[in-house]
């Protein structure tokens, strides 16, 4: 099914077509700081996305000329007056849980940093599970410069993809890198000028957004097998058995005799 609707709210746009789901940050005088309005509002779309089958793909991505600077600094400077508040839990925790709702989307989702993105922006990023950058965009832990503790998960995350050299360089040490240097180092999966990145994220997730129902459980698959808690091979052939057989018999009673036009590499 396709669909068309669009919807603005506390600084986040969310756009559905053509079975991709578009989240998009709307904050850009601030550099697309993430609020807590739109920490709620992240939520709230994820919990669409979980529940409207006919989305097979997001896109995450931000108006202006950067990604994402991180956590609204009124925010946290309203958590160091009193730390261990119960509001200021509460606060870092709404942040927090952004994270957390992107990476358990069920569908595949492709973040598209622009300029760049800043701890809690650059954790937003890590969270989907591909991220296109512009070549000369700037990938920040940013947390030691602001003195403060990394949150959120961030070594997680970097570990997604990084060895433990490179996520200590970026989280402990503060280096930051370009666009390019993350695509070298497998952070991010390719650089593309601003003019072409959108429709590059696009034809990315062709192939998912035309068959959600195969693209949402080989999504929960690849949930299983990969990470440090993955299941183990034999788990895992065991595993996918089961719904390789279900897209074999759904192939043969629908009478879909050749596959669908696969998307272009470049």
């Amino acid at each position: 099914m396709t669909t068309n609707a669009a919807a603005s709210r506390s600084s986040v746009q969310v756009t559905i077509a053509n079975g991709i789901a578009t989240l998009t940050l709307a904050n850009p005088s601030r550099k697309n700081a993430i609020t807590l309005e739109m920490a709620d509002r992240i939520k709230s779309f994820c919990h669409e996305v979980d529940e409207d089958e006919s989305i097979g793909a997001v896109i995450v991505d931000a108006q202006g000329d950067y990604f994402c600077s991180g956590a609204d600094t009124r925010d946290l400077a309203a958590s160091s007056a009193s730390p261990a508040s119960t509001d200021a839990v509460q606060r870092t925790s709404a942040v927090y849980e952004t994270f957390v709702s992107i990476g358990s989307l069920p569908v595949p989702s492709v973040s598209v940093v622009v300029g760049g993105a800043v701890g809690a922006g650059l954790n937003l990023a890590l969270a989907t599970d591909v991220m296109l950058v512009t070549p000369d965009a700037v990938l920040d832990s940013g947390f030691a410069a602001r003195g403060i503790h990394p949150g959120g998960g961030h070594f997680s995350l970097l570990g997604r993809n990084l060895n433990r050299q490179q996520s200590m360089a970026l989280g402990v040490l503060g280096v930051p890198i370009s666009g390019s240097e993350a695509v070298r180092l497998g952070l991010a999966w390719k650089a593309s000028l601003k003019s072409q990145i959108r429709e590059d994220a696009t034809r990315l997730l062709e192939q998912a957004r035309i068959d959600p129902q195969l693209t949402r459980r080989t999504k929960h698959s690849a949930h299983l097998e990969l990470g440090p808690n993955a299941v183990s091979w034999s788990a895992a052939v065991e595993l996918e058995r089961g719904v390789q057989m279900w897209s074999l018999a759904r192939k043969s009673e629908s009478g879909w005799s050749t596959n669908p036009p696969r998307p272009s590499v470049n």
